[in-house]
């Protein structure tokens, strides 16, 4: 899922981790201010994540892990 320089956008890895169904939902639960990356809340869905990264949303902590696949 990750892009050639590695990263991947925040909507898209709230809906690989199962946080979010659809990309409306990532977009409403981002605007509304539930998400946060690296302890600060992101209201970008568009945001950059890269490995490392930790996303905090719906009670849960999620480390962006963007290992090569095959």
């Amino acid at each position: 899922m990750a892009t050639a320089d590695n990263t991947i956008k925040l909507d898209q890895f709230l809906k690989w981790t199962g946080v979010v169904q659809t990309g409306g939902e990532a977009k409403m639960l981002i605007q509304a201010g539930e998400v946060r990356v690296n302890q600060q809340t992101e209201v970008q869905r568009g945001r950059r994540l890269v490995e490392g990264d930790r996303v905090f949303a719906m009670g849960e902590t999620y480390t962006v892990q963007l290992g090569k696949q095959r």
